[in-house]
């Protein structure tokens, strides 16, 4: 009779073990009965040691950050539309329905709860934050290469993305129709008529 053989270790590569702890974060957020949300509970979830969060990462607020900062870049929209109010549309459609779904509003609760906590957390986060923009500012570029005159990020940031994350964080819905639209007419200068219900 042969002894049975310990069954392989299956190794994963560094990008493997960052999609399963960003994952892991995702689902504690999601889960109303989950577990509070830490590095123990999230690498017990992701099925790494917690040593190699706190190594990799080194605070929860920065594993946070990064975590929000990767979703949101995977789930910008790039595509050329032609124009800068078809891209900043399309930006904001896309947006509207990521922030529809559990794991929007689990970004989003990432973002309250990855708050920077000191000095050396806060240039972190704004950072990875800074990243947030890089589709943005790519829209910008396109609009000007075209010859259009796009708004200042900072204008675009105050009038078309707060309004998103200030309704989901305060629990109001955003209008299922018409709102990305509206937010883009007022933004680029149109009248944009009454808010949709």
């Amino acid at each position: 009779m042969t002894q049975k053989q310990p069954a392989a270790r299956i190794r994963r590569s560094s990008e493997q073990v960052r999609a399963a702890v960003h994952q892991a974060v995702i689902d504690l957020l999601s889960d109303p009965e989950g577990e509070d949300l830490n590095i123990p509970a999230i690498a017990g979830r992701a099925g790494v040691n917690h040593t190699s969060v706190y190594r990799r990462w080194g605070s929860l607020d920065a594993l946070l950050a990064d975590t929000v900062t990767t979703r949101l870049e995977r789930d910008s929209p790039l595509n050329d539309t032609g124009t800068l109010r078809g891209d900043l549309t399309a930006w904001a459609e896309a947006s509207v329905a990521s922030l529809r779904t559990p794991e929007g509003r689990a970004l989003v609760r990432a973002v309250i709860l990855s708050m920077p906590s000191s000095a050396q957390t806060q240039t972190e986060r704004a950072q990875h934050f800074r990243l947030r923009m890089r589709s943005i500012e790519q829209i910008r570029e396109r609009a000007t290469a075209r010859g259009e005159d796009p708004p200042p990020l900072e204008q675009i940031l105050d009038q078309l993305i707060a309004p998103f994350y200030i309704r989901t964080i305060f629990g109001i819905d955003v209008p299922a129709t018409g709102y990305p639209q509206l937010l883009v007419d007022r933004l680029l200068g149109r009248a944009g008529g009454p808010d949709p219900a």
